[in-house]
């Protein structure tokens, strides 16, 4: 585990929209227990996924130590490092998801490069954001997907334009 400078040709070899990007911040700590548990989750769950893990990970100051043979199980599918350019990792168009603790700076970036959220809030007000991400972003996003199916539909106005146009063109 390190930086690795492999990482954007580690990207590039993966489908597109197959990735988990895991990271967590400067601040979040975990215990063994969760740690270990997170872990777990990311191995059953099969798929491709790039998990930041700081060296100061483990909130007792405890060395990262994962689960017996889990890097092994995961080599194929699984890349850790304890430092990713987040901006570059989430602009890719392999990142399927991130999985975030709702920091402020990391949510505007994850919804600027419109990557859907897995989130898990640490402490202050990072649950007030999952807040807002997960309820009123997606009760807007369903509402836009609404308005978009609409005016596509027959009677809409974006249909009511296309067969206008194109009578435009055949006269």
């Amino acid at each position: 585990m390190g930086r690795k400078p492999d990482l954007p040709d580690w990207l590039e070899k993966q489908p597109e929209r197959s990735v988990i990007y895991v990271a967590f911040g400067s601040k979040a700590m975990f215990s063994h227990e969760q740690f270990e548990e997170l872990a777990h989750g990311l191995e059953m769950v099969g798929q491709l996924f790039l998990w930041v893990v700081r060296s100061d990970t483990i909130n007792n100051g405890s060395v990262v130590k994962y689960p017996d043979g889990f890097c092994e199980r995961v080599m194929d599918r699984g890349k850790m490092v304890n430092w990713a350019p987040q901006e570059m990792v989430l602009a890719h168009p392999s990142i399927a998801y991130f999985l975030i603790h709702c920091g402020w700076n990391s949510s505007m970036e994850g919804n600027s490069f419109g990557v859907p959220f897995l989130c898990w809030p640490y402490f202050g007000d990072q649950f007030h954001i999952r807040s807002y991400i997960c309820d009123v972003l997606e009760e807007n996003a369903l509402k836009l997907k609404e308005m978009a199916e609409k005016t596509v539909s027959e009677g809409g106005s974006s249909l009511k334009y296309l067969k206008s146009f194109v009578e435009e063109l055949r006269s």
